[in-house]
């Protein structure tokens, strides 16, 4: 049966981090006047979060670290009959035209939040599909050129939530997962992460006019070679910095300069395009690191991960950014953050950093 909604918000996070998720999500609303308030179960991969300042953190999903995608909830449903779960979701969806959501739909997902629970969905959700695509149709309520995505999140086999996604604002994959396939040629599996990274956090534009051939990286803590795989993929010039072996193939290549040295205390003999690191170290100390690189004028963009600690990451998190935004001041320069917790990450972050 349709259950009465307040207005909020559904986030899409890893499982596990719905605490992190919401703290973000409520210090953007306190950030707005807002005191909205979460409803969150540990290791379910979403949030909901009630507010009456939906419109003012709708736009969000790109400035915030642990939220995946970022809807705006039209309603939601339980005891969902089995044969007729789009009977009871359908007039959900229809209802909302009248309150200012769009007619028409560009398209429509259902999906589940990728969690141990909901995975074994994905069968349904895809049987789900296929007839809510069918039943727009025959209302006459899917349009190309429409602005908005209709998402239906199941949470369970009789529970779901409908939602809306202004596709300028959101995440353009399913779930907000960008399914990659593992390159055979590539050493390790981590080479998936910087992949995701520069897909998530750049632009079409902004990776074709900051990643380009002939440009020069260097990578700490590179063994055996993954990241550094991606940028010799586009045609980066790299050192690769690390005591630890490189991949042969790699090395051959002609674009690595492998170095064995310690991460840390690398300094390069005069400054290079990119900087790469995906070392396991304390989040702050790898801040500091990667802020004393850009501060001293030794790379123009960076590409790198926090570690995060068992406790209280959010804060963590935050510390880490202040770090880097300080000593950015303190040089007299500014710097661009974009951070996310992307899918192929595990107990860390991803963040990107720029001169501004």
């Amino acid at each position: 049966m349709p259950h009465p909604e307040t207005a909020s918000l559904l986030a899409y996070c890893r499982p596990g981090f719905e605490g992190e998720c919401a703290q973000e999500l409520a210090a953007r609303d306190a950030g707005v006047g807002g005191s909205g308030f979460a409803r969150a179960t540990r290791g379910s991969g979403f949030v909901e979060f009630v507010t009456d300042h939906t419109e003012a953190l709708a736009g969000a999903w790109q400035d915030l670290v642990f939220a995946r995608q970022l809807l705006r909830v039209l309603g939601s449903a339980r005891d969902l009959p089995a044969r007729d779960r789009l009977g009871v979701l359908l007039p959900i969806i229809e209802a909302e035209h009248a309150n200012g959501m769009p007619q028409r739909w560009c398209d429509a997902w259902v999906e589940s939040p990728d969690s141990d629970a909901t995975r074994e969905l994905a069968p349904l959700c895809r049987g789900l599909n296929a007839a809510l695509i069918a039943a727009l149709k025959k209302k006459q309520l899917i349009d190309r050129g429409s602005r908005w995505r209709l998402h239906l999140c199941l949470t369970a086999t009789d529970a779901a939530f409908a939602a809306a996604a202004n596709i300028d604002e959101t995440a353009p994959w399913p779930g907000g997962i960008p399914r990659l396939k593992f390159p055979r040629a590539a050493p390790s599996r981590s080479t998936l992460k910087l992949e995701e990274a520069l897909l998530v956090l750049l632009d079409d534009d902004e990776r074709e006019r900051w990643l380009k051939s002939g440009m020069r990286a260097v990578d700490l803590g590179a063994s055996p070679g993954g990241w550094t795989w991606q940028l010799v993929a586009r045609s980066l010039h790299v050192i690769a910095v690390d005591n630890g072996p490189m991949d042969a193939t790699l090395l051959a290549s002609g674009l690595v300069d492998h170095l064995r040295a310690d991460g840390f205390r690398y300094r390069p003999q005069k400054p290079v395009d990119w900087l790469v690191c995906d070392m396991v170290e304390q989040p702050r100390r790898v801040a500091e690191l990667i802020a004393q690189w850009l501060a001293q004028g030794w790379c123009r963009y960076a590409i790198f991960n926090l570690k995060l600690p068992m406790k209280k990451r959010h804060d963590e998190v935050q510390l880490c950014l202040t770090i880097l935004r300080d000593a950015l001041a303190d040089a007299g320069r500014r710097v661009e953050l974009r951070a996310k917790q992307l899918y192929h990450d595990r107990e860390e972050i991803t963040v990107f950093a720029r001169v501004a």
